[in-house]
């Protein structure tokens, strides 16, 4: 027999886990989704190429001030300069680089051969210094271009990979101390001193001088790489997120969207907004009976076809989609946004979907496909936009009379005969607002729909 402990009982994480979680962060999942990965893979590319051109004006920012500053050559001695060769054999090497990142062809062992080639290609120019100026070898260790190391190893941290920067920190601190090794030991060894002066106005070699060289290269590596550990882990908890917003916004109309990603407050049930506007209510007659005489992937793909046209009209005419509910689909003007011709783009969208659906249904019919006709309506009046729900669960909607009415009016266009009703005084305000009908539009007077107690006064958009 096992128990499980809860998690007061689980004994407290190592040490050493606890203080490891303190300086990077907590863990990573332990697999990310492949288009997470793919859009920091592709990120992490588009970084390689501006590294590379980065690097590229570093090398003509260099070559400028090598070309521009005056060399001290000895006047007797024929001059020896390696510094443009280098320049321009390592300018190919980071075009090649530069076109592989372009390409997306830009694999792990090629980007640590470049990250150690950059640091090479530095410690090779300082070490020719005194070749070049014919001094002894610890004339480089003075050199002020030691301090473009620090540029490499910052240039490799804009890929948010810990690894490079640390590659490129351990790669320069070991070549930094292979020169001071080469500094003391070449042409019968150097003389080391212990004092600043002598070691500043002199040849000799300044041991604590290199070594703080050296341990400040590790400290900066160390730093970025800790940094980089943690923001990594926030970079990929911040495309997770995005990824997963972009997918769940699909799932909302663009304008709820919208509201959902610049809310300054948290979302909450119970919030609301009162507006003006028209509830269109479209329904796909027949759809129950065809779901038992189609297979499931013909159904499927009816709906689709139905909702993508349906959709298409509403959002084309400055129309939200609340919801689709089955084969019911609800819509709203100037709910999710102030409109002041609501009611007219409510008539335009029915004007336009009727128009496709209608095309549709004989071109299936045509093809020998089930086809269904569809009904639509439309109502106006005060609604309430907000959230409903609770603490868990959210949702957005429109709530008031004018979405039962639309409800039902949607009903009423099979005991009418007709494809799309409006209340009479909705057609009347959508006439005021500008909707200009493509033909005339028959009136129904005093017409009984069930659920509404009075006769109401209805307008025919589209006859059977």
């Amino acid at each position: 027999m096992t128990t499980e402990l809860t998690v007061a009982e689980r004994p407290p994480a190592p040490l050493l886990g606890r203080l490891w979680g303190f300086v990077f962060g907590p863990p990573l999942p332990a697999r990310l989704p492949e288009r997470v990965q793919a859009t920091i893979k592709q990120e992490q590319d588009q970084t390689e190429i501006l590294v590379s051109v980065l690097q590229l004006l570093a090398i003509a920012g260099f070559a400028a001030l090598y070309i521009l500053t005056p060399k001290a050559f000895d006047p007797q001695a024929v001059p020896f300069e390696p510094v443009p060769v280098t320049l321009t054999v390592y300018a190919g090497f980071i075009l090649l680089r530069l076109w592989l990142a372009w390409q997306r062809r830009l694999a792990g062992w090629f980007l640590a051969l470049s990250v150690v080639v950059d640091i090479t290609v530095l410690m090779v120019t300082i070490w020719s210094f005194h070749l070049q100026y014919q001094e002894p070898a610890p004339i480089y260790l003075k050199a002020p271009t030691m301090l473009y190391a620090f540029i490499l190893i910052a240039l490799r941290a804009l890929r948010f990979e810990p690894w490079l920067v640390l590659l490129a920190g351990t790669t320069a601190a070991a070549g930094w101390l292979v020169l001071v090794g080469y500094a003391v030991v070449a042409e019968g060894g150097a003389q080391i001193t212990h004092d600043f002066a002598t070691y500043a106005m002199s040849y000799q070699v300044l041991l604590g001088a290199e070594v703080d060289k050296v341990v400040s290269l590790m400290m900066v590596t160390l730093i970025l790489t800790v940094g980089l550990v943690r923001a990594r882990k926030l970079l990929f908890q911040a495309v997770s997120d995005q990824v997963a917003a972009t997918e769940l916004s699909r799932f909302f109309a663009p304008e709820v969207a919208g509201r959902i990603r610049e809310s300054d407050i948290a979302l909450e049930p119970g919030q609301a907004e009162l507006r003006q506007a028209a509830i269109l209510m479209v329904d796909l007659r027949g759809f129950t009976p065809l779901t038992h005489e189609i297979p499931p992937t013909e159904v499927m793909a009816l709906l689709s076809e139905y909702q993508s046209r349906v959709v298409a009209a509403v959002t084309g005419h400055g129309g939200s989609i609340d919801k689709f509910m089955g084969d019911g689909i609800l819509a709203s003007f100037g709910a999710t946004r102030p409109s002041t011709s609501f009611a007219a783009d409510a008539l335009r969208a029915v004007d336009a979907l009727v128009a496709s659906t209608t095309t549709w249904t004989m071109e299936r019919r045509a093809r020998g496909l089930p086809a269904a006709e569809v009904g639509a309506a439309v109502a106006t009046g005060p609604v309430m936009f907000g959230t409903i729900g609770d603490e868990s669960r959210l949702d957005y909607t429109v709530i008031g009379e004018p979405v039962n009415l639309a409800a039902k009016l949607e009903k009423h266009t099979k005991a009418e005969g007709v494809r799309a009703l409006c209340a009479g005084d909705t057609y009347l305000l959508a006439r005021r607002q500008g909707y200009k009908p493509r033909a005339p539009h028959r009136s129904l007077v005093r017409r009984t729909v069930a659920g509404v107690e009075e006769p109401a006064d209805l307008v025919v958009l589209a006859p059977l």
